[in-house]
């Protein structure tokens, strides 16, 4: 008989992380590439973000967070705490850009990050190396690398579901049945 395999949760395997991370911009391109200025700009209210806002955001994070993070990790340890991010950094960085050209950014500093990964030649004890951030104090080198990987996955559900709650009073009955719409698990 074979052990059962818990498929709600999973151990971080830097395989499996880039291979989300790989995905994360081709993904993108594929929803947002070419549709209507309506769609890019749409959010869900308030001070809420639109698909452009998101992909500001995550621009700055491949360029200020993620692989700075990991060098701060493997120079300095817990020793010296993390830069702190600041997450509204796009607006102004983004400002005058179209959706492609934030695209095609988040394709080539993706890419270029993952190549600078891939050459640090991490080991399972480089993952257990401690960091520190600024507000949440003792982290690993493993927490910040799956981060990176759920981060980016919550901003493709995050524009999934903004995308999705446009037509929220169009689907009429069916509003009970979608959960991106909902906001109900399953």
């Amino acid at each position: 008989m074979t052990t059962p395999i818990d498929r709600t949760r999973r151990s971080f395997s830097m395989e499996e992380g880039v291979a989300i991370l790989t995905r994360t911009p081709a993904t993108l391109d594929a929803l947002l590439r070419g549709l209507p200025d309506g769609w890019i700009a749409a959010h869900e209210g308030g001070s809420t973000w639109s698909p452009f806002d998101v992909l500001g955001h995550l621009i700055h994070g491949e360029r200020t967070d993620w692989l700075p993070r990991v060098q701060t990790v493997l120079a300095h340890g817990a020793s010296r705490p993390f830069e702190k991010f600041d997450r509204f950094a796009q607006f102004a960085e983004s400002e005058g850009q179209t959706v492609a050209d934030l695209l095609d950014t988040f394709s080539a500093r993706s890419a270029a990050n993952l190549r600078q990964l891939a050459a640090l030649g991490l080991t399972g004890a480089d993952l257990d190396r401690p960091g520190r951030h600024p507000e949440l104090g003792p982290v690993t080198l493993r927490n910040l690398l799956a981060t990176w990987v759920a981060h980016d996955l919550d901003h493709v559900v995050q524009i999934a579901r903004v995308l999705a709650r446009q037509y929220a009073d169009e689907v009429g009955p069916w509003q009970k049945y979608l959960r991106v719409i909902s906001g109900t698990q399953g």
